[in-house]
């Protein structure tokens, strides 16, 4: 893996750091002011602004075709917002560390489907042996993790 892969490899390692950082965060200002469902707006709103800013630097205009785009393509927005308002609730509730467990062990099985069948554009990758076999090391070592 070198040039751009590497960068890439970089950004994404980065975005899974800060992963379990926003389920302890959200949740404990969740707890704090004693709403997860508050705490998943103010989240949004600070998205939304940063969101925005970046889009404003880089480029406004794309947002234009968002009117052209196939609508089912917008369900990305509510899958994140699920996302945020479920690990808000339960992290609390069930710990950090499991709740992200679980979020990874659904990551693997859904990006691995995604994959195989190149859903949402994505390239094809078939499941072979060998990548079936380094999922599931995968999901044993994330399992192996939340061990005591």
């Amino acid at each position: 893996m070198g040039g751009p892969s590497l960068g890439y490899a970089a950004v994404m390692l980065v975005a899974g750091i800060g992963i379990p950082m926003l389920a302890a965060l959200n949740a404990a200002l969740g707890v704090r002011i004693g709403s997860p469902w508050a705490a998943a707006f103010v989240l949004f709103v600070v998205a939304l602004s940063v969101a925005a800013a970046v889009m404003l630097v880089t480029g406004p205009r794309a947002v234009a075709g968002v009117v052209d785009a196939p609508k089912h393509l917008l369900l990305a927005g509510a899958l994140i917002a699920f996302y945020v308002l479920s690990i808000t609730y339960v992290a609390p509730r069930f710990g950090v560390g499991n709740a992200v467990f679980f979020v990874l062990l659904g990551q693997l099985i859904s990006a691995a489907l995604i994959d195989q069948f190149g859903l949402f554009g994505a390239a094809v990758s078939p499941i072979s042996p060998a990548r079936a076999g380094g999922i599931g090391l995968m999901a044993v070592g994330v399992w192996l993790t939340q061990q005591g």
